[in-house]
């Protein structure tokens, strides 16, 4: 199975740890305090984690997460990272989390700077769609009528697929919308983002499964 290491082990990234852990995979978890902050957690999930600096995390895993706030991106560690597969899950929302400045001054879209402050890294944009309680409520065996696609964008076509192979074993399909640039069409503001929400409700309500067919409508809305 696979090292996962997280760098972000807030609501999103502990929800994705409880799936890797539950699918077999060891994960190895930090935040911007000491490690020892995350003993609850490290606890709840068992045996197969473990806590250790952002740094740390980088470097003992096959894959990382990186889900964090997006205004403290610079924050992730660059050189561990170096010919890693990255995961990016970070939204820019400035309607719900506030405008950031420096994000807006920006002449790089908010949906590539992870991979713009990573330049050696393979970044994979994923899980940036799924509010953080849904992704226990919609995960499903391979095959299930109502198993939900994940859209996904890369660059680096061997790192689209070490995370469609995790995305699989989390409970997911994933389905590749392109190069990381096309990431946009599943930004904050699309249709797409909304792809698991039930309007009558939205984060409130239960999760709503999106097949592929589903997400591809959605995402050509955007075009």
């Amino acid at each position: 199975m696979t090292t996962i290491g997280f760098i972000g082990s807030g609501r999103i990234g502990g929800a994705l740890a409880q799936l890797a852990v539950a699918a077999g995979h060891d994960v190895v978890l930090s935040n911007s305090r000491e490690p020892q902050s995350l003993r609850e957690l490290v606890a709840r999930l068992g045996s197969r984690s473990h806590a250790a600096s952002a740094a740390e995390a980088a470097a003992a895993a096959d894959l990382v997460v990186v889900t964090i706030p997006i205004r403290a991106y610079r924050q992730t560690p660059v050189e561990p990272l170096r010919g890693r597969v990255v995961i990016d899950t970070l939204n820019y929302d400035p309607a719900r989390q506030g405008a950031v400045p420096e994000i807006e001054a920006s002449d790089i879209p908010p949906h590539l700077l992870l991979q713009a402050h990573l330049p050696d890294a393979y970044v994979v944009k994923a899980f940036n769609t799924v509010f953080f309680q849904h992704l226990p409520q919609l995960a499903r065996q391979a095959g299930a009528p109502d198993r939900s696609a994940v859209p996904i964008a890369g660059d680096h076509a061997p790192a689209k697929t070490a995370v469609a192979a995790l995305i699989d074993s989390l409970g997911f399909d994933a389905y590749d919308v392109g190069p990381l640039a096309e990431s946009r069409r599943f930004a904050p503001g699309t249709p797409a983002q909304l792809a698991y929400l039930n309007p009558d409700g939205m984060f409130a309500a239960p999760a709503r499964p999106a097949s592929a067919a589903d997400l591809a409508a959605l995402l050509d809305k955007a075009n």
